[in-house]
């Protein structure tokens, strides 16, 4: 892997011509058809969503979609969704579960809206209730970092059981300029920030948060997304051939082990142990 700072990482992680989840469905999912609407609000631009067939099996396809350029990038709110966005992606998870069909998430946002519209139409409430939703979902999810994972707009969609992430990808509870500000009130210190935060899929992958780093070119993802996105494809189809190897029971899941280890996983987050000390010399 190209050898960069973290700091780097987050430049081409936020690079506005990356891949972006309607390029890896376009190619990777055929039929594909897309769904809209939360049934309470509105439709929501920044989440893409539907059903289609991906490598001979039919898959509900989750993700936040930036825009390519900027009257794109305002209609989609630079990838940062509002709570109808959320509810829309509740409703294909609960889609996926009542029809015993995996769900691929793919994360990329900055974060979630924080405006005061979306405030007052429940923004905390429609994530809480996907990570609710996630948690207790039975049937297999696999996660793709592709860009830029970014708080809790990120977690909403990506409580999952695996994560895989691109080499330049980022994830994380808040953006370096934020962390930089918070821990030394100077926006300038975010390369330092980037740095002890470990918020690289690399460093992610030591501290076994995420599952798979999947390689990118020299130049990113966007110097050369073709050969990007078929490594994309054959990771999560590697990936979901695994889970249905271990949880498929006939047509459906068996929802009590898949669960169990889907706990298990998260409560494997954070854990450690004392390394023993040498006793001080005496003489």
């Amino acid at each position: 892997m190209t050898d960069r700072t973290p700091w780097e990482r987050v430049q081409i992680a936020r690079n506005q011509s990356r891949p972006k989840t309607l390029d890896y469905v376009s190619e990777l999912v055929d039929p594909w058809v897309e769904l809209h609407g939360d049934r309470a609000f509105g439709d929501d631009h920044a989440i893409v969503a539907g059903i289609g067939c991906f490598d001979g099996r039919s898959v509900f396809v989750v993700g936040h979609q930036r825009g390519s350029n900027t009257r794109d990038n305002l209609r989609r709110n630079f990838g940062m969704p509002h709570p109808e966005g959320y509810r829309k992606a509740r409703r294909m998870m609960r889609f996926a579960q009542k029809f015993a069909m995996p769900m691929v998430c793919f994360v990329d946002t900055p974060a979630a809206d924080p405006g005061k519209e979306s405030e007052e139409r429940g923004q905390s409430q429609a994530i809480a209730a996907n990570l609710y939703l996630m948690a207790d979902l039975a049937v297999p999810v696999v996660v793709v970092v592709i860009g830029e994972g970014g708080s809790g707009g990120a977690l909403a969609i990506s409580v999952g059981d695996r994560m895989l992430m691109l080499e330049n990808s980022i994830y994380s509870v808040a953006s370096p300029e934020a962390s930089a500000t918070i821990l030394w009130h100077d926006v300038a210190k975010a390369p330092e920030a980037a740095a002890i935060m470990k918020i690289t899929a690399r460093d992610l992958y030591e501290l076994g948060i995420a599952d798979e780093v999947i390689p990118e070119p020299p130049g990113g993802a966007h110097s050369d997304p073709e050969p990007v996105i078929r490594a994309v494809g054959e990771s999560v189809a590697r990936t979901l051939d695994e889970l249905d190897a271990a949880y498929r029971v006939g047509r459906r899941y068996d929802a009590e082990r898949l669960l169990t280890a889907r706990a298990e996983k998260y409560r494997r987050i954070g854990r450690w142990q004392e390394e023993a000390v040498p006793a001080a010399s005496t003489t």
